[in-house]
C-alpha cells in the first residue's frame, strides 16, 4: 500500500512537469505507470472474433506524415545516380537453402476491431515463445516449437489501467540479456504519447510493467533497438533520438526517464521528407558498458549537391546521473557505390503482379532493424533499404559495416543489390547469426519472368562466401495470391529477429491472400557437408559448481586462440581470457564469489564464430 501511494504521488508532482531540459537534453517523466493483471485475464477466444472482412478497410491516417522527397537528381540525370551495376547481383545464388523450420499463420485483419491496412507486423523470439503484434493493436503468443496458441490479446492497450487508445505502429522485442518482453505502439499525433510495456518476468503471459510517455514530438514509425545504457528509439517526421532508462523499466520503476536529444543532421531532415534512421540493435552480446550506440542512415546523391551517396553513422552517448544528457556526435560519412532510392511522390512505385494499383517502396528509411554485434576484433552493422532498378521494380541494396575495435574506425565490409530477375524484391530485413552468416527476408511480386503476388521469401550467404553475393537460392516462406486490397500500402515494415541459440532467424510480414495476411516463419543458414561450421559441432557447457563458473567446451572446430569473457546483463565485462583449444576442447573457470546472484551473459568466441550464453548465478 505505502509503495502504491508513493507512486501515485509521484506520478502527480511530475504531471505539472513531464519535461525538464538539462544540457540540451529534454528529460521526459511517465504521464503514468501501472502493472498489468495477468496477460492471460486479457485472452480472447479466436473462434468467437468475427471473421471475414469488414465492409470498410481503414487505411491508417500516418501517411499524412510522412512528405514525400523532391528527388534533384534521377537515374536519367546520368550514371553516378543509378545503381553502381557491379553491385548488383542478376542471378540466383546455387546453394540450397533449406525449407522453413516453422512456418504459420500469423495476425491478420480478421483479429482487428478494424481491417487496418497495412498491417505493420512486429515480432521476437524468446526461448519458449514468440509474441507477435500487428496494427490496431492486436498481439499474440506462440508456442515456437510448434506455432500452437499460447493467448490473444484482441488490443494491447488493454494491458494500461485506464485502457489506452491502439494508435499502432507496434514493436515487439525480446531483451535476451534480461530475459524480458517489450511490446510499444505510438499514440496520436496530437496527444504525442508513446506506450511501452516491460514483461515482469520471461513469463510472456503474466504481469507487464505499463509505462506512458508524453514525448516533445509525435513520433510516426517508430523504431526501438535494445543497447547496453537504454532502450533507443528513433522516428520519421522529427530529427529528435530518444533512449528509455532500461534499468529502472526492468525493475519496474515509476521514475524511469526518457532522454531526447535534437542534434541530429538538422538539413538531412528537412531536405529529405520522409526519413527514418535507426539505432543499432544489440545481438549476440551487449556491448562493453559505456560504448555508444551507433545511429545510421544512408545518404543519397540524388537528394542534391551537398549530398553523397553514403551511410552516416553518429555516436549517442547516454549519461544517467543527475543531470542527465543524450549527446549526439557529429557523423561520420562512409561512401558507398551509387545507388538510387528515388520513388514516387504519390508513393504508387511497386508494380504488382496482379492488377494495376501500384505499392508503396518505403522510400527514404533504413528498414528494421539494424543489427549490431560484436565480435573478436571488430563490430559489425547490417542495414538494408529499397532502391528503384526500373520503372515499377525495386530490390533491396544492403550493406555489412564493420567497426575496428581498436580505434572505432566504421569502414564499409561488403554491399550488394539483391535483384536476380525482373521482379521486385522490397520491405527487407536482415541479420547476422552466430557463425557470421546472414540471412535477409523480403516481399516480392511483379509481373515478370513469372506473375507473382506479394509473397515472403528469403535468402542468406556464409561468412566465407564471395563479398556481396547471397549465394543460396532464394525460398518462398508463403506464396501469395491475388492483389491488395489495402490503396498503395503493404507493410510498412517487416521484421527479422535473431533467435536466443544464436543461430535460427525468424521473420514476420505482410502479404495478400483474400485479404490482408501475416505469416511468421524461421530458417537457418546451413552450411554444405565438408565445410566449417563451428556452432553445430561445438558442444557447449557453462554451469555453476559452488563459487566456480565452469565452461566446458568440445568438439571446437578452430585452433586459434577463443575469448571468453563474463557480462553482466548491463553489458559490463567482469572478467575474461583468451585461451587455445587443446584438440578441439576448452575448459575453463572463473571465480564468482565477488558477483551478486543473477543473469550473467557468457560470450565466447574468436573472429571465426561466436556463441552468447545466458547463465544465472545463484
Amino acid at each position: 500500500m505505502k509503495k502504491t501511494t508513493l507512486i501515485v504521488i509521484f506520478l502527480f508532482l511530475k504531471a505539472f512537469n513531464n519535461f525538464a531540459q538539462q544540457n540540451n537534453t529534454i528529460v521526459t517523466y511517465p504521464s503514468s505507470f501501472s502493472v498489468s493483471k495477468p496477460l492471460s485475464d486479457f485472452f480472447v477466444d479466436e473462434t468467437k472474433i468475427s471473421k471475414g472482412a469488414p465492409t470498410e478497410t481503414k487505411i491508417m491516417g500516418d501517411k499524412e506524415h510522412r512528405k514525400a522527397m523532391n528527388y534533384k537528381f534521377k537515374a536519367s540525370n546520368g550514371v553516378r545516380y543509378q545503381n553502381d551495376e557491379s553491385t548488383v547481383q542478376r542471378s540466383q545464388g546455387l546453394r540450397s537453402l533449406t525449407p522453413t523450420l516453422q512456418n504459420w499463420a500469423g495476425l491478420d485483419s480478421d483479429t482487428q476491431q478494424y481491417n487496418m491496412c497495412p498491417l505493420d507486423p512486429s515480432g521476437a523470439a524468446g526461448t519458449n515463445h514468440y509474441i507477435q503484434c500487428v496494427n490496431s493493436t492486436p498481439f499474440k503468443i506462440f508456442d515456437k516449437s510448434n506455432g500452437s496458441t499460447v493467448g490473444t490479446v484482441q488490443q494491447l492497450g488493454n494491458l494500461w489501467s485506464p485502457v489506452t487508445g491502439n494508435e499502432g505502429d507496434p514493436i515487439v522485442m525480446y531483451d535476451r540479456y534480461a530475459d524480458r518482453w517489450f511490446i510499444a505502439q505510438f499514440g496520436t499525433s496530437a496527444d504525442k504519447k508513446v506506450y511501452i510495456a516491460i514483461s515482469q518476468t520471461s513469463n510472456p503471459a503474466g504481469q507487464y510493467y505499463t509505462y506512458t510517455f508524453v514525448m516533445p514530438k509525435f513520433t510516426d514509425y517508430l523504431k526501438f533497438s535494445i543497447w547496453a545504457d537504454g532502450y533507443y528509439m528513433s522516428s520519421n517526421g522529427t530529427n529528435f533520438i530518444n533512449v528509455f532508462e532500461r534499468d529502472k523499466m526492468l525493475s519496474g520503476d515509476p521514475t524511469a526517464r526518457a532522454l531526447t536529444s535534437a542534434a541530429i543532421d538538422t538539413q538531412v531532415y528537412f531536405d529529405t521528407g520522409f526519413w527514418c534512421p535507426l539505432t543499432g540493435d544489440a545481438d549476440g552480446s551487449l556491448p562493453p558498458a559505456g560504448t555508444p550506440c551507433p545511429l545510421v542512415y544512408f545518404t543519397d546523391n540524388g537528394w542534391g549537391t551537398a549530398y553523397q551517396d553514403a551511410v552516416r553513422i553518429h555516436n549517442l552517448t547516454t549519461n544517467w546521473s543527475a543531470t542527465p544528457s543524450l549527446t549526439i556526435a557529429s557523423p561520420v560519412t562512409v561512401p558507398v557505390a551509387s545507388f538510387d532510392s528515388s520513388y514516387a511522390s504519390n508513393w504508387n512505385d511497386v508494380e504488382q503482379g496482379v492488377g494495376t494499383q501500384r505499392i508503396d517502396a518505403i522510400g527514404g528509411a533504413v528498414l528494421y532493424r539494424a543489427q549490431w554485434r560484436k565480435w573478436t576484433g571488430y563490430n559489425t552493422m547490417l542495414m538494408c533499404w529499397s532502391v528503384k532498378m526500373s520503372d515499377g521494380v525495386y530490390s533491396t541494396k544492403w550493406v555489412e559495416m564493420r567497426q575496428n575495435q581498436s580505434n572505432n574506425t566504421w569502414s564499409l565490409y561488403q554491399e550488394g543489390i539483391y535483384a536476380p530477375d525482373n521482379l521486385s524484391r522490397w520491405i527487407g530485413s536482415i541479420a547476422m547469426d552466430d557463425n557470421g552468416s546472414i540471412g535477409m527476408s523480403y516481399l516480392c511480386t511483379g509481373k515478370t519472368p513469372v506473375v507473382t503476388s506479394p509473397s515472403m521469401r528469403y535468402t542468406g550467404r556464409l561468412k566465407t562466401d564471395p563479398l556481396g553475393q547471397m549465394t543460396f537460392a532464394e525460398q518462398t516462406a508463403v506464396a501469395g495470391s491475388g492483389a491488395t486490397n489495402c490503396s498503395n500500402r503493404v507493410g510498412d515494415y517487416s521484421h527479422m529477429s535473431l533467435d536466443p541459440d544464436g543461430l535460427t532467424f525468424w521473420n514476420t510480414g505482410h502479404y495478400f491472400n483474400s485479404g490482408s495476411r501475416t505469416r511468421v516463419y524461421s530458417f537457418r543458414i546451413t552450411p554444405p557437408l565438408g565445410t566449417e561450421n563451428f556452432e553445430d559441432k561445438a558442444i557447449f557447457n557453462v554451469y555453476q559448481n559452488n563459487e566456480n563458473l565452469i565452461i566446458d567446451i568440445r568438439k571446437i572446430n578452430t585452433d586459434n586462440e577463443v575469448s571468453i569473457d563474463l557480462f553482466d546483463i548491463t553489458g559490463k565485462q567482469l572478467v575474461g581470457k583468451k585461451i587455445r583449444p587443446e584438440n578441439g576442447n576448452i575448459n575453463t573457470s572463473f571465480s564468482t564469489s565477488s558477483f551478486a546472484s543473477g543473469v550473467y551473459m557468457v560470450r565466447i568466441g574468436n573472429n571465426d564464430f561466436q556463441k552468447v550464453i545466458k547463465t544465472l548465478l545463484k
